[in-house]
């Protein structure tokens, strides 16, 4: 039986920001006030001709008015209320539902002051205090710094643009290009679409970018010594900017960003989102990922793509009706700085600094060769299924630089029987259980022994007749 949708809230917001009455709206959509009342205080469901009219009106696509929304917002309002200093006060899920029902601006105010609250206790508790100096304080006056904003902005909507998606799929299949000919169908609609030229910059100087555009001469400079699928990526994430830009700026305009350095941040992302959906198109991509049970080496040399670009593609498959495993994703340099992080599960990373050490993706930097696999467990308990391994870009000459990463990819162990890295572990065994956290300093396990500094806000306890790993014992809160 066809669920019934009831989307009260996003109608009366929708009709709040266009500054129209009940009665307004009602006689655009060509029914009664009292019916309109009814559908936002959720007493009556949307029938399809008033959605199509709602849309029509609005002039939004019709899953605008979608639950997944509400559910989302039920969740984060959930999660917000769970912050420790807010936990003292019971909240039931009926409250809870009737808050996203009545007041889903309020809900929302709550996740934005609790999400401010986190930002900010992230950014005096985890920082050194040396880490930004007066001037740099003087400069950002903002709470959250642009790259968290956008990071956030991902999290929030799960790492998965609908629009962007299925436009990059749409480019890929209009291409009707195989992997190993992709290259040349890039190149060829560059040229023909928009009439840029596309060059191979071979120079050794350090001013070789990875991709440069020219807009005087109509031409497009690719590092001509990055990896194939580099230079996939880079012609792919150009089409974003020529082909994709109205979604782009839409996207980034309902972001409503707290700076236009945000903006500007979410709009490279957002072009490589693009560039990802191109070269890993979603359908196929999804169907062999399932195929192959997710075997990352295998699904690189099948689409043609590096290791990272697949790890990274597999955190966003989250399309409705139409979902992969929620996995996350990130990559952390060898001084333990996560350089990037998007997850569609419910794992949460610091905010600033590195990862727990107990992780394998530190020790994935000690073994390049091999993909580590470990079955490890947050402080809420809940397990996941988390794999690593060490990459090199490589520079030119012997005596280029070379960045070292490692990528951790992982999804909860509920899900770990359609991956098939788990068949190595037995994932019912306490025993293959590493017990890690998001980072020392916002991890309240009093057993670690990697432990690095106590959590913020706690206290602690020193016995001068006692000498452990860790000096000191963590007292209660």
């Amino acid at each position: 039986m066809r669920r019934k949708l009831f989307a009260g809230p996003a109608v009366r917001r929708l009709r709040e920001e266009a500054g129209w009455a009940q009665g307004d709206l009602a006689k655009k959509l060509g029914i009664s006030a009292g019916y309109l009342n009814q559908i936002e205080h959720g007493q009556r469901p949307l029938s399809a001709a008033v959605l199509v009219e709602l849309a029509r009106v609005f002039k939004v696509d019709v899953s605008a008015f979608s639950e997944n929304d509400e559910h989302r917002l039920l969740v984060d309002l959930r999660d917000a209320l769970a912050e420790p200093i807010l936990a003292t006060v019971p909240t039931g899920q009926a409250e809870l539902k009737a808050t996203i029902q009545y007041a889903p601006g309020i809900a929302r105010a709550v996740v934005h002051l609790q999400a401010a609250y986190r930002a900010m206790e992230d950014k005096y508790q985890a920082l050194d205090g040396t880490l930004l100096s007066s001037e740099q304080l003087t400069a950002r006056a903002g709470l959250v710094f642009p790259y968290d904003e956008v990071r956030d902005f991902f999290h929030r909507i799960g790492n998965y643009v609908d629009s962007l998606d299925h436009q990059g799929e749409a480019l890929r299949a209009e291409l009707r290009a195989e992997p190993a000919v992709l290259h040349e169908a890039l190149i060829d609609r560059l040229a023909t679409r928009h009439k840029f030229k596309v060059v191979f910059d071979r120079s050794l100087g350090s001013e070789r970018a990875m991709r440069r555009l020219d807009r005087s001469t109509k031409t497009i400079a690719i590092d001509g010594y990055a990896e194939s699928s580099s230079q996939n990526f880079a012609l792919a994430h150009q089409l974003a900017l020529l082909e994709a830009r109205d979604a782009i700026d839409e996207t980034v305009r309902h972001a409503t960003f707290r700076s236009a350095d945000a903006g500007a941040v979410c709009e490279i992302a957002l072009a490589n989102y693009f560039a990802g959906a191109v070269l890993l198109p979603y359908t196929d991509f999804l169907a062999s990922a399932r195929r192959h049970r997710h075997d990352l080496s295998l699904l690189a040399r099948l689409f043609g793509t590096s290791f990272e670009q697949v790890g990274h593609r597999l955190s966003t498959l989250q399309r409705p009706k139409a979902m992969g495993i929620p996995f996350y994703f990130l990559r952390v340099d060898r001084a333990g700085n996560i350089t990037k992080r998007h997850s569609a599960t419910r794992l949460r990373f610091a905010r600033y600094g590195g990862a727990c050490p107990l992780w394998n993706v530190h020790e994935a930097f000690e073994t390049p060769d091999r993909i580590l696999v470990q079955v490890a467990e947050m402080p809420d308990g809940v397990r996941y299924l988390s794999l690593a391994q060490a990459i090199t870009k490589a520079g030119i000459g012997h005596s280029a630089p070379r960045r070292r990463y490692a990528i951790g990819l992982g999804c909860e162990l509920r899900d770990a029987g359609q991956v098939v890295y788990a068949d190595e572990l037995d994932i019912t065994n306490p025993k293959q259980v590493v017990k890690i956290g998001t980072s020392c300093r916002l991890c309240e396990r009093s057993d670690c022994t990697q432990r690095a500094f106590p959590p913020a806000g706690g206290s602690i306890h020193v016995d001068h007749d006692s000498r452990f790993v860790v000096p000191y014992r963590l007292g209660p809160n």
